[in-house]
């Protein structure tokens, strides 16, 4: 009888580092998907701008007053190669991310779903057993 209770205990501990897993990585989702958002507006912005002076990230929370020479971006698509794009061609790109940034938002929700209910069904065994 006690080793079933350690046996139960133990797949219940599984069971919430598993949910605390997920939550994490959706969380990461969700922060990735507000900053490729927020990155998708920001280039709207730089539509019609040649010429005009902005505020370009040097690195965190810094920021270098400059002049836009270019619409023309310089684009990293992986690899450490870089590519120009227009503003459309990188909103394209960018739209693509979110989306596939979105299915992985599904699928870790539905996968915490899942194993919530699936602990669920396990507190009720062990509940029973008591």
């Amino acid at each position: 009888m006690e080793n079933q209770q350690q046996e139960l205990m133990f797949k219940l501990s599984m069971f919430e580092q598993q949910i605390q897993q997920l939550q994490q990585q959706l969380q990461s989702i969700e922060q990735a998907l507000t900053e490729i958002t927020s990155l998708n507006f920001g280039l709207d912005e730089l539509i019609n701008s040649t010429g005009k002076e902005i505020l370009a990230p040097i690195g965190k929370g810094i920021f270098a007053k400059t002049k836009l020479l270019s619409e023309e971006l310089t684009v990293d698509v992986g690899g450490k190669n870089f590519v120009k794009k227009s503003i459309p061609e990188t909103k394209k790109i960018i739209e693509k991310q979110i989306k596939k940034l979105e299915e992985v938002k599904i699928e870790l929700n539905n996968n915490l779903k899942k194993t919530g209910e699936e602990f669920m069904k396990l507190m009720g065994e062990a509940q029973g057993k008591e």
